[in-house]
This record gives C-alpha cells, sequence and structure tokens, in this order.
C-alpha cells in the first residue's frame, strides 16, 4: 500500500474503524483527493455529511491516521460549497475545481470486450447505435432485459465508456436502482434540515445527458420512489436526453412497476439477452483468458463451454478456478484437469439456477418471516428484527443463484461481499447447532425450489 496514494491512506483508515461503518452511507460519499507531507485532505458532499463525521468519526480518525503516518493530519472539504474544514489547503482547493463529475463507469467494460453471439446481437447493435449517437431520439428509453451474469451491465458501462471517450463534454451517470432509492431516501430525510437536499438529488439525476439505470425490477413502489422516477424519467425524454434501462424480465412482467412507467419503456426500444450457445460460449472463454494473459487450449474451452451452459459469471468462475489450481501447482492446463477441477459432469442444478432468482428467494424469506417486508429485508438500515431473516435470505441466495458475493449485498441495501459472507457463516453456524435452524433453512429451500 502506497503512502503517497490518498486513496490507500483512506482505504486502511476506513478498514481500521471495523465493521460498524461498512453500511453507513456518509462515508460511503466521501472522496480522499489529494495527499501532501503533511495533510490528507478528503471531499464530502455536504456540510451535514462533515458534520455527521465529525461527531462520530473523528476523534478516532485522527488517532488511526496518526497510526498510520505520525505525520499527516485529516482535512474535509467541502465539494459543492469550495470549503474546507479545519484546515485550508491551496493545493486542495485547486485539485477539487478540477475533480471529474462522478459516472461510476467501470473502464474495463467496453464493446470491444463484449463478445457478440447470436444470443446478444441485437441488443449489442442497439447499445452500440445509442453509443454513437446519443441523441435521446432513436432509441429513447432503450431497454435491455435477461438473465443474472448475460451481460446487461457490460452493456450499460460499454455505452457510457464509449461517449465519454468520444464525447468528453456529455454527462454519463451509471447507477443502480437500489443506489437511486437509496440516494432519494437519504434525500427525503434529509430534507428535513433543508430542501437543498432534495434539490441537490433532482440535480444530479435531472441533469445528465445519459442516464443508466441498472435492475429497474428492484424499483420498490411506494408514495415517493416510483414517483419521482416517473418526473425524473419524462423531464429527461422531453429533453431529449438518453435513458438506458435494464432488467431480469421484459417490462410487463415486472409486478413492482407502475403501469405507468411499463407504458414508457415498451415506447422504446426493448431488446433482450439470452443465455450464449456453445460457440460464444467459447469465445467468451477465449476473451477471457487473453484478458487474463493466458493461452488457453482450445479443447479446454469448448470442454468448459460444455460443462458450464448458465451465464458469463459461471463461465469466467470456471475459468479462473483451472487458471489458479494450474498456477499453484505449476501444471499445464488440460482436459482432464479441468475435469477433475470442476468435478465435471453436467450438473443439473443448471437449470433450476436459471429459474430461481433473488426477487424469488426475498419473496419466500418474507412469506416465511410474516413480521418483516420485503423494504425491510432489502433496506440498508440495520433493524434487530430482520437480520436473522435478511442473513437467512443472502445464504439461500449464495446456495441456490449463481450470483456474486458483491451482487447479493447490493440486493440487500447496497451491502458489500464481506456482509454477506458473516451472513453465510452465521447461517452455517446455526445450521450445525440449531436442529430447528436447519428444519427451517431446508424448508425455506423447499419453498423456493417449489
Amino acid at each position: 500500500m502506497s503512502e503517497k496514494i490518498p486513496s490507500d491512506i483512506w482505504a486502511k483508515l476506513l478498514a481500521e474503524l471495523g465493521e460498524e461503518i461498512q453500511n453507513d452511507l456518509y462515508l460511503h460519499s466521501t472522496k480522499p483527493i489529494v495527499i501532501s507531507d503533511t495533510e490528507l485532505t478528503v471531499s464530502v458532499p455536504d456540510e451535514f455529511t462533515y458534520e455527521r463525521i465529525e461527531e462520530r468519526y473523528r476523534a478516532r480518525m485522527d488517532k488511526i491516521l496518526h497510526l498510520i503516518n505520525p505525520n499527516l493530519t485529516l482535512t474535509f472539504i467541502v465539494a459543492n460549497e469550495a470549503k474546507i474544514a479545519r484546515k485550508t489547503s491551496p493545493e486542495a482547493l485547486e485539485s477539487t475545481e478540477n475533480l471529474p463529475e462522478a459516472t461510476n463507469l467501470n473502464p474495463k467494460y467496453t464493446f470491444e470486450k463484449f463478445v457478440v453471439g447470436p444470443n446478444n446481437r441485437w441488443a449489442h447493435a442497439a447499445a452500440s447505435s445509442v453509443a454513437e449517437n446519443p441523441n435521446g431520439v432513436t432509441y429513447n428509453p432503450l431497454f435491455i432485459y435477461g438473465g443474472v451474469g448475460l451481460g446487461k451491465t457490460h452493456l450499460l458501462h460499454a455505452i457510457g465508456n464509449y461517449v465519454r471517450e468520444r464525447q468528453e463534454q456529455l454527462k454519463v451517470l451509471y447507477v443502480s436502482s437500489e443506489t437511486f432509492m437509496n440516494d432519494l431516501l437519504e434525500a427525503l430525510r434529509r430534507s428535513s434540515y433543508s430542501s437543498d437536499f432534495r434539490s441537490d438529488f433532482r440535480n444530479k439525476y435531472r441533469t445528465k445527458d445519459i442516464l443508466m439505470i441498472d435492475d429497474i425490477q428492484f424499483l420498490q413502489r411506494g408514495p415517493e420512489t416510483q414517483e419521482e422516477f416517473f418526473h425524473t424519467f419524462n423531464v429527461l425524454y422531453q429533453a431529449n436526453k438518453q435513458i438506458v434501462i435494464t432488467s431480469d424480465s421484459p417490462p410487463q412482467k415486472i409486478p413492482s412497476l407502475e403501469e405507468r412507467l411499463v407504458s414508457r419503456f415498451e415506447a422504446g426500444l426493448v431488446v433482450n439477452l439470452a443465455p450464449p450457445e456453445k460457440e460464444t460460449r467459447v469465445a467468451i472463454l477465449q476473451q477471457k483468458s487473453a484478458d487474463q494473459n493466458f493461452d488457453l487450449p482450445i479443447d479446454v474451452a469448448f470442454f468448459i463451454a460444455e460443462v458450464v451452459q448458465t451465464n458469463i459469471r459461471e463461465l469466467e468462475g470456471a475459468l479462473t478456478k483451472i487458471i489458479s489450481y494450474a498456477g499453484l501447482h505449476k501444471i499445464g492446463v488440460t482436459v482432464d484437469l479441468a475435469r477433475d477441477v470442476l468435478n465435471a459432469v453436467p450438473r443439473p442444478s443448471n437449470e433450476l439456477y436459471k429459474m430461481i432468482s433473488v426477487d424469488d428467494i426475498q419473496k419466500a424469506v418474507v412469506a416465511y418471516f410474516p413480521s418483516i417486508s420485503m423494504s425491510d429485508l432489502r433496506s440498508p438500515r440495520r433493524n434487530k428484527a430482520v437480520v436473522i431473516p435478511r442473513q437467512i435470505a443472502m445464504y439461500l441466495c449464495k446456495q441456490l443463484t449463481n450470483m456474486s458475493l458483491m451482487d447479493i449485498g447490493t440486493r440487500f441495501g447496497g451491502r458489500d461481499h464481506t456482509t454477506v459472507i458473516h451472513a453465510c457463516n452465521k447461517v452455517e453456524e446455526a445450521i450445525r447447532s440449531d436442529r430447528e435452524f436447519d428444519i427451517t433453512i431446508k424448508q425455506l429451500m423447499e419453498n423456493i425450489k417449489k
């Protein structure tokens, strides 16, 4: 870890604060921006966030930073007001003035890295067209749907990265529907202090040239959430700003969506991503292995493609597992090795994985525990009554879907993968030690598989 990189120092400091801060939205909104020989400067979005951090964490932060580097002091800057708390640093002021607007884009997801096949050719062509001409006229909105791990998120990031590379002046924003909801809830809560927070929320979402929302199926019904999204959509649409949306289902099959939103989405272009065919799976494996600078034998690629037939994430996981095993044991990659590593009998559970979604699991858990609601389960708040049901739901997601731990965490109030690991460990301990708990888990699994 470099002590001259502000993000490294800040990450180490937050890690030392421990688990209690992992779901604190205020700390997640901070951004380390500059470091000198004597000062670490961190940007916060507003005075309210600054005051909360000062009150809750500042004393401990100062002690931890002293242990990390006794020469450094901690300075906060309020980004949207160009103020610095406690100290004024000309270097920090100059740095924040030049900060690029956040896009949340992952640079590794590009059109060049997207493997095109019969299963995704239409969606890829539509996404490419939007990226070439983000005028909000041709395909607006563009609605991409398909199962887990088929490339929806990849296409969103590819659109954003393409546009940013060629038309840097355009404002691009990628967020999940969970992030949209969390931002709105936070703005509503804080608007009791000042109406500026509601204005800030709307400025964030309604002033973009391209707004991309991932997993719209998680946009919950409520007196504010879909109302706010509906008006945000209309503002952007009427201004010919491009909107791109993804979901696991077509608009009319998302039960949580209001009819007026379904109508808006279907007025644009709706395209599907299907599971990749065998030849496409082989091409994906070759692309992924090339990304890792690994020469994958073609017979091994065909073998993996035969065994793993669900989605791209599972393909990538199988490939990583094989490459890691071969590297650790210093042996070549062969079909026999792949068979041993993957226990290579094609798994009948693949079809089951296709059918079971996080939404199915969450509904089953809520039905089993009538004292909690779906919003409780997906909330970022740590209500004691919902902790165990939420841990059970996370555990079942890990057992019954192909989703990564990080993706599972995002479906439960934006939690990270370490929270999912902790939840799974707790459930596994309870299964071993408590017979009734074990029966509960088995009953839930049966309910979900029906």
